[in-house]
């Protein structure tokens, strides 16, 4: 499943909203064991736990937008809708507060 978040950030801002966001996902929501590796300046591995099955997917940061990339288990199709809702309200969050000069 692919998501975009739109933002008008440089590309090393971007990382960091990303990054802030991940460790507030981690905080929140401890027990999904949420984690995140970059590969590269633009390129991440994220993945996360839910009902006993373990998600994975990428994140990509391209000028102007924040790319998920989420491979969700048919088990779990039901609540994709949801978590992407809150990854994306968690992104938004980060995006004003830098987009604010406030990160």
């Amino acid at each position: 499943m692919r998501h975009r978040v739109l933002h008008h950030l440089d590309t090393a801002t971007a990382r960091r909203v990303a990054d802030r966001a991940w460790e507030t996902y981690k905080v929140r929501f401890p027990r999904y064991e949420p984690e995140i590796r970059w590969l590269d300046d633009r390129r991440a591995r994220l993945s996360f736990s839910a009902r006993g099955l373990r998600v994975t997917g990428s994140l990509e940061l391209s000028t102007g937008c924040i790319e998920l990339d989420v491979k969700v288990p048919v088990a779990l199709r039901l609540f994709k809708g949801r978590a992407m809702a809150l990854i994306e309200e968690e992104m938004r969050r980060w995006i004003a507060r830098a987009e604010a000069g406030d990160l």
